[in-house]
Order: structure tokens, then C-alpha cells, then sequence
């Protein structure tokens, strides 16, 4: 089942007087536990593309259905519930709450939602155990490693369990070993179905993705599902 399907998206923005196609007729189907990597030069389009994927930007023309439903015609409220409960962000620069702990931030999305304490302390003590996190929960983020950070974005991303994980340069401020360490964690969520996106410039770990997406000025330049995988891209 195709998890996203985008058809004949256009994203324009204006600088000064010039418009910029950042996305240009893009029509994409992902399915459902892919594992997924947009590769690219800077200003292809990849971040555009990922923002609109996770509901952080509409496009101006096109059509974005998220498991069936058509996604861009929500209202801002209605595109923030989506988002909140099925699409999970990682970011290079962790984006974590600097004056919450780690298990806060954890916890923070399921407090958003409205989930009950018991609940939220449940999930939380579970994340930090899966994550080796344990020993840090009261931790916060100044006071913890890149690797660390990075553990506690990613608890954070999942614990409202979603179908979608975004992850944009998730290895970009770590050295190459914990770089890895937080890859395995990625990997072994897709592994257990969930569908994974990453953005990255680095080819070794494009290269590890099932699926390999090239944006060139807006516009898919490569899809490596065409050249034998034309069955996933399809759903």
C-alpha cells in the first residue's frame, strides 16, 4: 500500500523579484515500511520536499495523500493532529527543549496530544530504556553528548508511534561512530515497519537505503525503484 502519494506538486518561492521553482511537477509514491534516501545538491529541493512531506509547508498546486487521505486540503489545526500523531521529525541540530530534561522532551509530544500521565510515564520509561537513555533522564540537553541528543530526538519522534519518520541530516553534527549507532536505531525502527525518510549529502548512508531518490532543481532527477524496484514505487 502506498503510504504517500504526491501528484503534480509545485512548490514556488519568491526572492526579491525572482520566482523559485524549489519543487517542479513531482510525482511520487512511497510505500508503506520503505526506507527511503533524498540525495542532492544544496538548493535540489530536498529540505522543500521533506517539509512538505511532514505538513510544515504546502505546496502551491498539486495533490499530497498521507495513508489514503488527502493531506493538503486540511486546515492548519487539522494538518498539526496529522502531524503530531503520524509523522516523526529528526533533525541535525536534535531541536530538543533546552530547560526540559531528556525525559521530558520525550514526553513532550505526548503531552501536546492530551495523553494521560500514566501513560506518558509508561511510554517515557520504555523509550529511555530502549534508547539506553536511562541513566540520563533527568538530564538535560546541555548536559548531554551529540549521540545522546540525537537518542532523545529520536525517542521523541516515535513515541506517539507513527507510520512516518523524517529525518533531515540526522547524522550531520556527529562523528562517524556515533553517526552510526544513531543509524542503527533509524534502521531497526524501519525494520519493524515503520516508514523511514532521510535527507542526506553523505552517500555511504544514502547507500544503506533501500530506495534512492536524487532531486535536481526541483525536480526528481533519479529514482532507483525504476530501475528494478518499479513495484514499490508504485505501492
Amino acid at each position: 500500500m502506498a503510504l504517500i502519494e504526491l501528484s503534480g506538486i509545485e512548490r514556488r518561492f519568491l526572492l526579491g523579484d525572482t520566482t523559485v521553482n524549489a519543487l517542479s511537477g513531482l510525482n511520487l509514491q512511497i510505500a508503506s515500511g520503505q526506507y527511503v534516501a533524498v540525495m542532492g545538491p544544496s538548493g535540489s529541493g530536498k529540505s522543500t520536499l521533506l517539509n512538505l512531506l511532514g505538513l510544515l509547508d504546502r505546496p502551491n498546486a498539486g495533490q499530497y495523500r498521507l495513508e489514503g487521505r488527502d493531506v493538503t486540503t486540511l486546515t492548519p489545526d487539522e494538518q498539526a493532529t496529522v502531524r503530531s500523531t503520524r509523522i516523526g521529525f529528526v533533525f541535525q541540530s536534535f531541536h530538543l527543549v533546552p530547560r526540559l530534561t531528556a525525559a521530558e522532551n520525550i514526553a513532550l509530544p505526548m503531552t501536546l496530544a492530551g495523553i494521560a500521565p500514566n501513560e506518558r510515564q509508561r511510554r517515557v520509561a520504555q523509550a529511555l530504556k530502549d534508547f539506553g537513555l536511562e541513566n540520563r533522564a533527568d538530564h538535560k540537553p546541555d548536559q548531554l553528548s551529540g549521540g545522546q541528543r540525537q537518542r532523545v530526538a529520536i525517542a521523541r519522534a516515535t513515541i506517539m508511534q507513527p507510520a512516518l519518520i523524517l529525518a533531515d541530516e540526522p547524522t550531520g553534527n556527529l562523528d562517524r561512530h556515533t553517526g552510526d549507532e544513531v543509524v542503527h536505531l533509524l534502521e531497526a525502527l524501519n525494520a519493524r515497519g515503520v516508514t523511514l525518510i532521510v535527507v542526506t549529502h553523505d552517500p555511504a548512508l544514502g547507500a544503506r537505503a533501500g530506495r534512492q531518490l536524487v532531486m535536481e532543481d526541483g525536480r526528481l532527477k533519479h529514482d532507483s525503484a525504476n530501475s528494478g524496484e518499479a513495484s514499490l514505487a508504485s505501492g
